[in-house]
Formats: C-alpha cells, sequence, structure tokens
C-alpha cells in the first residue's frame, strides 16, 4: 500500500467526530449535486444532442474559475430564455436562487450583473459549434432526393434595440427619420429540406446584398448537394460558382431574363436546354481571380409548370436548373421540389414568430450575434426532437407542430425536473416524443389567411420624429400624425 493510498483510507475511516460524518458525507453529495445541476433539466432533455465537452469547464480563461453562474449553467439559462420569449434576466436568476436555496447552497445576489457579465463571457466559438453539432444530429435522420442532399437558401431580416453601437454597425433603414428607426440585421440561411435545420447563417447591414452575404456560405456546399432558392439568388455568377464545387442548383427564373421557351434544344414538353453566356460585368463582390474561374458558358435547363391551387387563379412558374439529365431528374419532380421550397418560409416564421426572434434585445453587437446564435441552437435542438419523434412514430416530420414541441418541451422540462429517479426521466422523455409525433398540424386544404391584423392597437401618437423632440398631445381622441 502506498504512502497516498495510506493516508486516503485513513481518511475515509478515521473514527473522530463520528457524530458529524453522516453530516459532512451528506455535504458533499449536495454540493456535488448542484454544481452539476442547471435550470428545470433542460441538459436532460437536450444532453444528447450536445457535445459532451464544448460546456464543460475549461482548464485556463475566464471560464476556469468555479463560479454560481458557470459556463453549462449560464448556457442554459440563456436557452431557458430563447425558449421562453419575454423572459427577463431576472427571471432566470430568480431561478437560480430558488435552485441554491433548495439544496443548502450558498445565498445567491438577486441582482442581474453577475448574470449578464456570465452571459458575456460565453464563446461565440462554443455556441457556433453547439449549433453546428445539434443541425448534424438532426440530418442523421434524413432522407435524400433522388441522390441529392437538398439545401434551402432564403433570406430575412431581424430588428435591434435602438442603442449607438447598435446603430454603428446595422444602420436604420433610410426610409425612416433619424432617432425614430431602429437597427436592422440582415440574415441569409441555409437549410436542409430534409429536417428543416439551420446548417449555417450569414449576417450583415442593409448597405450589404443577399448575394454577397450568400458567399459566405459556399463552403456548406458539397459536391452532390443541389442548391433550392427563389429568384432573387438565380444568377449566372451563383450558377457557375456553384458548379465549380460540384453543386448542382434549381432557381426560379430571374424575371429580368428572357424566359423564351422556343429556344435551345427540346428536351420535352416546357423542358428546353439552353445555353448562358458569362455576363461581361463582374459583380462588386466577388474578387476578380474568382470571377476568372466561373466558365464564360453554362448549359441549362429551363422548365415552366402551371401552379393551380383550388380556388385561385393559376400561376405560371419558371425555373432553371443544372440537372440537365431529363430522364433522371423529370421536369414534373423538379417541380414538386420548388414548391417545397416554401417551407423554408415556414421555418422562418418559425424562428422568428414562434420563438420571438422578430425583436431582439440585446444592446451591443457583440451579444446580439450570441442572442442569434442562441436562438438557432434552440431551433436545431427542436428539430432534432421532432426528428427523433417522426422516425420512432414514423409519421412525416412537415406535418409535425413546431409551437407544439416548443410548447411540450416547456412543460415536460418541469415534470423531469421532479421526476425521482433516472428511470421515471427516460419515461418522461419517451413520453414527451409520443406527445411531440400526436401532435399533427392538420391538413387545411383551400385555407387562406390574410396578412392583416383584426385587434386594433390602442390609440397612442406615433414617434415620428426624436424623443427630445417629440410634444405629447393632450387629447387622446385627437392623436395623429402632425409634421
Amino acid at each position: 500500500m502506498s504512502s497516498i493510498d495510506k493516508y486516503r483510507y485513513l481518511s475515509m475511516h478515521t473514527p473522530f467526530f463520528p457524530q458529524l460524518r453522516p453530516r459532512l458525507a451528506a455535504l458533499g453529495r449536495r454540493v456535488h449535486r448542484l454544481r452539476q445541476q442547471s435550470l428545470l433539466h433542460l441538459e436532460t432533455i437536450f444532453s444528447a444532442l450536445l457535445p459532451p465537452g464544448l460546456l464543460s469547464q475549461t482548464e485556463e480563461g475566464p471560464n476556469s474559475r468555479d463560479r454560481i453562474y458557470s459556463l453549462r449553467r449560464t448556457f442554459f439559462g440563456f436557452l431557458y430564455q430563447v425558449l421562453n420569449p419575454d423572459c427577463p434576466c431576472r427571471q432566470v436568476v430568480r431561478q437560480i436562487q430558488a435552485l441554491f436555496a433548495l439544496h443548502s447552497g450558498p445565498r445567491v445576489d438577486e441582482a442581474t450583473s453577475a448574470y449578464c457579465q456570465a452571459r458575456d463571457r460565453l464563446p461565440l466559438d462554443i455556441l457556433s459549434r453547439l449549433r453546428c453539432a445539434a443541425a448534424a444530429h438532426a440530418e442523421k435522420v434524413c432522407h435524400r432526393w433522388r441522390g441529392l442532399w437538398v439545401k434551402v437558401i432564403d433570406g430575412t431580416s431581424t430588428s435591434a434595440p435602438d442603442t449607438p453601437n447598435n446603430q454603428r454597425a446595422y444602420p436604420q433603414p433610410g426610409a425612416q427619420k433619424p432617432g425614430c428607426g431602429f437597427p436592422l440585421l440582415k440574415l441569409v440561411g441555409l437549410f436542409s429540406l430534409a429536417t428543416g435545420a439551420l446548417l449555417d447563417y450569414a449576417k450583415g447591414n442593409k448597405h450589404q446584398h443577399e448575394l454577397s452575404l450568400l458567399q459566405k456560405l459556399l463552403d456548406q456546399f458539397k459536391a452532390g448537394d443541389l442548391a433550392l432558392a427563389d429568384r432573387a439568388f438565380s444568377t449566372y455568377t451563383l450558377l457557375g460558382l456553384l458548379l465549380l464545387r460540384s453543386v448542382h442548383s434549381l432557381f426560379r427564373l430571374h424575371q429580368a431574363r428572357p424566359s423564351d421557351l422556343r429556344k435551345g434544344k427540346r428536351l420535352g414538353k416546357k423542358d428546353p436546354l439552353m445555353v448562358w453566356r458569362k455576363p461581361w460585368q463582374r459583380p462588386r463582390y466577388l474578387p476578380k481571380a474568382v470571377w476568372k474561374l466561373i466558365p464564360e458558358e453554362l448549359s441549362v435547363r429551363v422548365v415552366r409548370f402551371i401552379l393551380a391551387v383550388p380556388g385561385f387563379r393559376a400561376q405560371s412558374v419558371t425555373l432553371v436548373t443544372t440537372l440537365l439529365d431529363a430522364q433522371a431528374y423529370p421536369a414534373e419532380e423538379l417541380a414538386r421540389l420548388y414548391v417545397r421550397r416554401w417551407r423554408i418560409e415556414l421555418w422562418f416564421r418559425d424562428i422568428k414568430t414562434s420563438m420571438g426572434m422578430e425583436v431582439l434585445r440585446c444592446k451591443s453587437p457583440k451579444m446580439l450575434h450570441k442572442e442569434l446564435e442562441m436562438f438557432f441552437i434552440a431551433y436545431n435542438l427542436i428539430r432534432c426532437l421532432m426528428a427523433e419523434a417522426a422516425l420512432v412514430y414514423d409519421v412525416p416530420m412537415e406535418r409535425l407542430s413546431f409551437k407544439g414541441t416548443v410548447d411540450s418541451v416547456r412543460q415536460f422540462s418541469v415534470a423531469i425536473a421532479q421526476a425521482r429517479s433516472r428511470k421515471q426521466q427516460k419515461q418522461l422523455l419517451a413520453q414527451l416524443l409520443e406527445i411531440i409525433a400526436q401532435d399533427q398540424v392538420p391538413n387545411r386544404r383551400g385555407r387562406r389567411e390574410p396578412r392583416a391584423v383584426k385587434r386594433r392597437p390602442k390609440p397612442y401618437q406615433l414617434l415620428n420624429r426624436p424623443r427630445h423632440l417629440m410634444k405629447e398631445l393632450q387629447h387622446r381622441s385627437r392623436y395623429h400624425n402632425r409634421p
């Protein structure tokens, strides 16, 4: 027996203070459990979807100290905020206080400063890796379309608080008066059509075009992929850049390009094979070295089909694609695939409307970037649960309710936190997947939801000038815009 083992043996079996031994042993287990526990057991639901080592305490750096707001606890607190719209930092601090009080831990300060500083210490690169890991986990159950992995591209925007730092990084639209607008973030997202998971995104301000932002995402395309997008991305340059990576494209034909289907080689009805020539003008966002690599000619298929919805006027849609084999990729299948592109609009709606990302809340660009990452991490984690439920219970994933999944996770996290054993936790997780699979969106054919608001807002004056120059009218019944 070595000297170290000898002292260890004596320390564990010493007869000194036998009355205090049960209390001291319980205190050790309680402190260990308190250090490992986070908010509402969200890690119990999502731990299998995230790499285990990314949220552990580091050996050196800002997250190396043993803090109340550790890296793991801060991450899941931030995750709880994005999963619960309008959840302030104070609510997370109160939960931490309740958690420490439950396990007889040290007293936690009621102010939110420590938690906000902990959020500021979250490494952005770790958040990006967590988002990619969640997306990769969802892709394990995806199905390819005719041997191709379909990736959908689209752009959107979101608003941020009106602070000087946010205005410098992301200026407000030019149509808004100074002091009356809000910073605008422009986003371009890359989604998987099979699972709806966000693979990657690029952010910029109003001065950056979506095509220039998309250049940052081209490394996400691999050989055997198929890019699917609307007419805003239908350019010769993008078609050529994707072909250099052995990536095919399916876009809606841009309205500025002629669509005379009588030209070219006829492959089928309204399905000719054409040759496009390289434009003489180079886009500003593209370097000269990359511009020279794009071929001088491209062979493309131009497919036209009629989109007929019962109760609506038929619409003619013209597509352009680099899938030249009409036998392997029939025109009818291309049309059905492009109709599925509309799902990306629903995915952005899930993130912005259902999860509350339409208006961000952080006051600095640095924290805005982390808030975006947290929203996308939460979105991908929900998508992972939906993909797993669809696989286990053999139901179509596009029929599952995203909002219903978020609501189920919120409520089951409370029940899992009260489970008495790991066996009961596993039973609750299995029941959670069953409820997600049963909560399907009805097939509402012919349903029309106009973009209109029925409930009128309160008759307050509009802030059409800076606050220090604004004069409020005394009579509410006379509120209207005045110069």
